[in-house]
């Protein structure tokens, strides 16, 4: 098999759960320099750095994504780092070249993220505008489209709703940008959103979608979705990419027991704050669905509803999950753990080279359990 694997980096504190159970992990730039060595000495492709900039949800510190993205890349040679960038909060003018010097700082390993938002306060407490859901995604799908052209055109050009760029420049017929990026034609463009504007702006800008934690069901009609609409613009459909958070135990029994034990100890102002800022993701868009709409307490514990991708469970268990995966269309795993210090490491020793050797399922073999049962586990709702 082929799949590939990603891995949240933990550049902000209180770890990938919101929770008080013992975790351990740290934020700061020295370990996430080790853990990024040891994520390409086992196999990783990709490291995703995560944006945050007000304290939130036990995140009281927060190391910038793109700087701490640009400086894990500079100091790995295999890994691919990806930044987080949120269009309203950055301007994509000034953008394209940091991101272009940091593609050529690692040699074409830096990629971005673009996270149309969904923490109100981290716009208006900055000073900055809220807009409705559908309409930050338009000025993303423009964000998008203004790197793009300084990337690849010498003198590029825009005139949008949001952005303009390129205009009454003495002496230019539009704005240049050198040196360009080392990536062809220009770096990877990864996205975040799983709404209906979420899932038509993929289909025409990026190269990779992340969709958050799901049953095969949820996952599969998500894909089908955005292939629909490529079909429909005319255009490449990205590549799939699907969290989970990882629990490899010897048992499946100690796994469980693990879980029950995150969700038993959640720290319950934290996760409530949580999922009432998520109400601005999906929720707010006309049709209400996309990221979080039915997410329960116990699901947001994992902010990224990680737990409901079912990565819970034994080696085998979990490489069997991911051939299902695999199955039905993800070509990226984006895992996260509880104890970064040994548990990122054992999941490359032991599962990606399994992964590996595996032979893929046929894509009919899963459909008979598409519509699979979902175990409840500390009251999280877990695929099986």
């Amino acid at each position: 098999m082929d799949t590939e694997f990603a891995y949240w980096v933990p550049n902000v504190s209180g770890g990938l759960v919101v929770s008080d159970w013992e975790m351990d992990t740290d934020w700061t730039y020295e370990y996430n320099l080790d853990l990024a060595r040891t994520a390409e000495d086992v196999g990783f492709e990709y490291a995703l750095a995560q944006a945050r900039f007000f304290g939130s949800y036990g995140a009281d510190r927060q190391l910038e994504a793109l700087s701490i993205a640009n400086a894990l890349a500079a100091q790995t040679e295999d890994l691919h780092v990806i930044g987080a960038v949120h269009p309203g909060l950055w301007e994509p003018g000034p953008l394209a070249n940091f991101i272009a010097t940091a593609d050529r700082i690692s040699n074409g390993r830096f990629s971005i993220n673009v996270v149309s938002g969904w923490f109100k306060g981290e716009f208006t407490g900055f000073g900055q505008p809220w807009l409705a859901h559908d309409e930050r995604y338009a000025r993303s799908e423009e964000f998008i489209e203004v790197l793009k052209a300084l990337w690849t055109e010498e003198y590029a050009t825009y005139d949008g709703r949001f952005y303009t760029i390129g205009k009454d420049i003495d002496g230019f017929d539009g704005a240049p940008m050198q040196p360009k990026p080392v990536q062809d034609p220009y770096p990877q463009v990864f996205q975040g959103g799983n709404s209906t504007a979420a899932r038509k702006m993929a289909a025409r800008q990026a190269d990779v979608l992340f969709i958050n934690g799901g049953s095969l069901e949820t996952i599969r009609g998500i894909i089908e979705d955005v292939e629909s609409y490529a079909e429909e613009f005319g255009t490449e459909p990205p590549r799939f990419a699907a969290n989970g958070f990882v629990i490899q135990r010897d048992t499946e029994a100690e796994a469980k027991e693990t879980l029950e034990g995150i969700i038993e100890n959640a720290t319950d102002e934290a996760v409530e704050a949580f999922r009432e800022q998520v109400k601005q993701a999906g929720q707010s868009s006309a049709e209400g669905e996309g990221m979080w709409d039915d997410s329960d307490f116990e699901d947001l514990v994992q902010y990224n509803d990680g737990f409901k991708t079912g990565l819970i469970g034994t080696t085998e268990q979990i490489v069997e999950r991911i051939r299902k995966l695999d199955a039905i269309g993800i070509d990226i795993v984006l895992a996260g753990f509880l104890h970064y210090d040994t548990e990122l490491e054992q999941f490359g020793e032991e599962i990606i080279p399994a992964v590996r050797e595996a032979d893929p399922l046929d894509p009919t073999d899963v459909d008979d359990v598409i519509d699979e049962d979902v175990e409840s586990i500390g009251g999280a709702e877990v695929a099986r």
